[in-house]
């Protein structure tokens, strides 16, 4: 064979190798500033007012806050009636793993779908190596958030990379996802927040606007999240097994937003 074929071959094979997933990363895309499109984007600050979040049932917008997390199925009129009231609204999104009640769920390429979430059997995580074969759909549900009015996107299950998938997963493919879909919301006018994922708060900080956190103060883990309110973002917290009065005095000098919750998500909750 030719030096000629020899080289075209080598070029196939590292081309082959470089599209596999699990290989070696490349760098970071930059961080994309939010877009402005409908109107200014949300620039949220530190705030020690408590939110709230509510998944199951309808939203009570009766309950005292300045900011709702609400799932993206809502109707619209849910959103116009938070913004009624001069609060925002955060579109919750899992990214991270397949739910099979959702009406996209047949979207999601079987081969993509690995090991039951624990704790929540129906859902499987999601094979985030391969970007180009999600990238339709997470597009297509941060489309629906912005179209409904939404402030921000509160993607879920992000931090497959500490968790049994299914998929030999790395903490470069996770920074490269998570980077990935913080800037496709940034480019529809949408703030971000990171949840959890915590060991990579440091690199991931420039890319989102805010931190949905799950059980900081019961794991200890808190420290690592000052770095949201040292850059001029805020920290919104939930706990399920600490009361107040094990969270509250802590959240507060730390300038976090931390509330009680039930693990339903429902409209229950305790403030500080």
């Amino acid at each position: 064979m030719s030096r000629i074929g020899i080289a075209a071959l080598a070029m196939a094979f590292a081309t082959l190798i470089s599209a596999a997933p699990g290989a070696a990363a490349a760098a970071l895309e930059a961080p994309v500033a939010c877009v402005a499109t409908a109107g200014p984007c949300w620039d949220p600050e530190p705030t020690t007012e408590p939110w709230q979040i509510q998944f199951q049932g309808r939203p009570d917008l009766s309950v005292p806050a300045s900011v709702f997390d609400v799932d993206g199925d809502v109707d619209r009129s849910v959103i116009d009636a938070i913004h009624a009231g001069g609060d925002r609204a955060i579109c919750y999104v899992s990214v991270g793993s397949w739910e099979p009640f959702r009406s996209d769920a047949d979207e999601f390429p079987r081969s993509l779908l690995g090991k039951p979430i624990a704790g929540f059997e129906e859902e499987r995580w999601l094979d985030i190596r391969r970007i180009g074969k999600l990238r339709p759909i997470i597009e297509a549900r941060f489309d629906a958030c912005a179209a409904k009015g939404f402030d921000a996107v509160d993607p879920d299950n992000v931090d497959g990379y500490r968790n049994p998938t299914g998929f030999p997963l790395k903490a470069s493919d996770q920074l490269a996802f998570n980077t990935w879909f913080a800037n496709a919301a940034h480019e529809r006018g949408l703030a971000v927040g990171l949840k959890n994922d915590l060991g990579q708060v440091r690199k991931l900080l420039p890319y989102f606007d805010f931190a949905v956190n799950e059980q900081c103060f019961q794991y200890r883990e808190c420290d690592v999240l000052e770095q949201f309110i040292a850059a001029g973002k805020p920290v919104y917290g939930i706990e399920y097994e600490v009361g107040t009065g094990g969270f509250c005095e802590s959240s507060l000098e730390r300038g976090f937003s931390t509330i009680y919750k039930r693990y339903s998500l429902k409209a229950f909750r305790r403030t500080c």
